[in-house]
């Protein structure tokens, strides 16, 4: 993508084009019109995709007339997201790379707008071999790339405390403690392999009362997924790369589905805001010139109606801020809070 393209594929073109292609046009994206509403492609500018998945975000954004370079860290995604380059030839680039790094991505181009939707892709859930979910029986995985440990490596070989940890931080699981003494000690004779038989003994352990709303092992496979990829290392470096790549005007879109994710961004904001650090008696030589402004007020959660359609836009909820022309604040990393865990080349295995 060396030029800007001004072309506007007619939105019934290109759905029939894409229609039936793969199993990725089942996916709804979540809060489809409030994002765009935030995000305001323009024609002829450049917007980036960092959770690309089955190009919802990315096909509403071509079809303003406006370019697109989309991220997925998942290669069955960029894939299947062929079909689509095909259709808005010279519109959109798609890389096989992490969101964070959309800097190195990028190169000397600056985008107009990002948007992010953090988390698992319906079609990754669906998808039984890739382990996400433990609704159809598949090997414990949870890797989005494909690469690096397993979530199989993570429970067969970590220690009793560091499972608790991460089940306690990533999942806010009341039983980390009690689940991970219980893995220890069930590994010894039969390592977990397979998603199913892990749920399974949770289940057994933990009891499930009738009334329960979800599965007592949904906590423990919502940690390990978000550990196996740093989901929030990740969001907290995608926020810093977003505001040193974005040109002044340009929109910072996220939508996120729990708690720990929404924090994150929100702090963001907040220390992005500007100011003096939280005391408007400081001196004017000492305020910080802000570097987002708000595009929404607080956070926007789905309508009634799509939640009722959407089972995942139910815990979504949607942050954007509209870049300054004041430079990039300091990368620190403290101001998200992110929990202490153990890190990949430093585990100590029992």
């Amino acid at each position: 993508m060396t030029e800007p393209h001004n072309k506007t594929v007619p939105a019934t073109q290109a759905d029939s084009a894409l229609s039936g292609a793969d199993d990725y046009s089942r996916h709804i994206p979540v809060m489809l019109d409030e994002v765009i509403s935030a995000l305001q492609p323009q024609a002829g500018k450049l917007y980036v995709d960092g959770t690309f998945g089955a190009g919802g975000y990315t096909r509403r954004i071509l079809q303003s007339g406006a370019n697109v370079l989309a991220i997925d860290r998942d290669p069955n995604a960029i894939a299947a997201g062929q079909a689509m380059v095909e259709v808005f030839q010279g519109q959109l680039r798609l890389v096989h790379a992490r969101f964070s790094q959309l800097e190195d991505v990028l190169g000397d181009m600056r985008p107009q707008g990002v948007v992010l939707d953090i988390g698992v892709s319906s079609m990754q859930i669906d998808e039984a071999e890739r382990g996400f979910s433990f609704q159809k029986d598949g090997p414990l995985d949870m890797r989005m790339s494909g690469q690096g440990l397993s979530a199989a490596d993570v429970v067969n070989q970590y220690k009793t405390g560091d499972l608790a940890r991460i089940f306690n931080f990533l999942g806010e699981e009341r039983h980390a403690g009690r689940i991970a003494r219980m893995i220890v000690k069930r590994r010894e004779n039969a390592p977990f392999t397979r998603t199913r038989d892990l749920a399974n003994a949770i289940e057994m352990l933990v009891g499930r009362h009738p009334k329960d709303r979800i599965h007592p092992a949904t906590r423990v496979f919502q940690a390990l997924r978000i550990y196996v990829n740093d989901e929030l290392g990740e969001l907290a470096r995608a926020l810093i790369a977003a505001e040193r790549a974005l040109v002044p005007g340009g929109r910072l879109v996220i939508v996120t589905f729990h708690s720990l994710e929404d924090r994150i961004v929100k702090r963001f904001f907040a220390d992005r805001a500007g100011g003096g650090g939280g005391s408007r008696h400081l001196p004017e030589a000492h305020m910080r010139q802000g570097s987002f402004t708000p595009a929404v007020k607080g956070a926007i959660s789905a309508g009634e109606e799509e939640a009722l359609v959407n089972p995942r836009a139910r815990s979504a909820k949607l942050r954007a801020g509209i870049r300054t022309q004041y430079p990039p604040l300091k990368a620190d990393y403290s101001i998200f809070g992110l929990p202490a865990l153990p890190e990949f080349d430093d585990v100590k295995w029992k």
